[in-house]
């Protein structure tokens, strides 16, 4: 998958890791909720990957009068055949763009994530599965909540990653700057295809070739076994989290090239996979601690598996 990575580093400057996290949950087979401020890039990192690797793709900008049926379709009389017709909404697509997620209300934000959980949607009392694969990239802004509805934990629980876009390197900035030029600037083209959806299926599949030593097992459940036992937090990790990780870090062994998973592989996946599932104890929110900084500290109290 490299020219695919490669090609997406050359449009989002500065952006590597988040972009082969990004990667790495769509081999997953789970998906993502991209926060940062508006203006560096989170709209453009999603169109760059769909027109990528082809399939369907849509965006929806969520408001605050959006209702459930503007997301999933519902169903109209034809009076022209005198019957009932099903209008699918844009979920149906192989790559969902949600740009705001937190400014439409909770039962809306319901029905998108009930559609990530199962991979099906019903109208009308009828259920129609959603496309494989069907990927979603929920986008907020993390500095302003007038106005938004935040997503409850639950809800939350079903990104399997939530990466974080800060603003570039000054050096990263200057290339940005350099492409957007008027003298240097082309002219939009079709992106050639680099990857095809069949291909995207055919690397998960390979995901149960890729070898978990029962030491990793081992260090995965003690991560996610000791963010319970702390006290600077309210909630530590589930379950579900713990398999989160497990499968990035086999998604992310996938990308390097490799059969098996290291400690590294957990180590890059953990933050991403963790940081909002985690709740923070009221004295390390005023002290201005962050679930990374216990993620962090955590890790490098468990001894590393050789």
């Amino acid at each position: 998958m490299e020219p695919l990575l490669q090609q997406m580093e050359k449009e989002l400057v500065g952006q590597r890791q988040n972009i082969r996290l990004l990667v790495t949950a769509l081999l997953a087979g789970g998906h993502v909720l991209l926060e940062g401020v508006p203006g560096i890039g989170k709209t453009k990192m999603v169109r760059a990957l769909s027109g990528l690797i082809g399939g369907e793709s849509r965006r929806i900008q969520f408001t605050p009068d959006m209702m459930p049926s503007d997301i999933i379709g519902h169903v109209v009389f034809n009076m022209q055949d005198n019957r009932f017709e099903t209008i699918k909404g844009p979920v149906f697509a192989n790559l969902l763009l949600a740009d705001e997620i937190n400014r439409t209300p909770p039962k809306t934000q319901a029905a998108l994530l009930e559609a990530m959980e199962e991979g099906q949607v019903t109208i009308h009392g009828v259920t129609y599965p959603l496309p494989d694969p069907f990927f979603v990239v929920a986008t907020q802004n993390p500095v302003e909540y007038e106005g938004t509805y935040v997503l409850p934990e639950a809800q939350l629980d079903r990104f399997l990653f939530k990466l974080t876009m800060q603003y570039p390197s000054h050096e990263s900035e200057k290339q940005i700057l350099i492409q957007h030029a008027p003298f240097t600037r082309k002219q939009e083209e079709k992106q050639a295809l680099v990857y095809s959806l069949d291909d995207i299926l055919a690397q998960r599949r390979k995901l149960q070739d890729v070898v978990v030593d029962d030491s990793i097992f081992e260090y995965i459940t003690t991560l996610i076994r000791k963010t319970r036992e702390t006290k600077r937090l309210l909630l530590g990790a589930s379950s579900r989290a713990g398999i989160a990780v497990l499968m990035a870090s086999k998604a992310w062994a996938l990308l390097d090239g490799r059969e098996y998973v290291t400690p590294d592989d957990v180590k890059m996946v953990a933050r991403p996979a963790l940081r909002h599932r985690l709740i923070l104890s009221p004295q390390v929110e005023l002290e201005g601690g962050t679930s990374d900084h216990i993620i962090e500290e955590t890790l490098a109290a468990i001894p590393v598996p050789r």
